[in-house]
């Protein structure tokens, strides 16, 4: 991996802890092939808090996978 794409991923895993980043659909395809276009928008699927997308976290995982994409 890139270091963007590992400090992309490391900002995903401290916000939503690592028992939860170890299960992710989106490590998994990391670890396959970290140059999978589909990784990007794994990230947005951690933007919920109680059931709600909250704008916060929608622009924080933009952010990431901006920062994923990022050579």
């Amino acid at each position: 991996v890139t270091q963007n794409q590992f400090d992309a991923m490391l900002t995903l895993l401290f916000n939503i802890g690592s028992p939860n980043f170890r299960k992710t659909t989106q490590l998994r395809l990391v670890l396959n092939n970290p140059d999978n276009p589909a990784i990007p928008s794994e990230f947005l699927r951690w933007k919920y808090a109680g059931g709600k997308a909250l704008p916060g976290l929608v622009a924080r995982r933009k952010d990431e996978a901006a920062l994923y994409s990022t050579v």
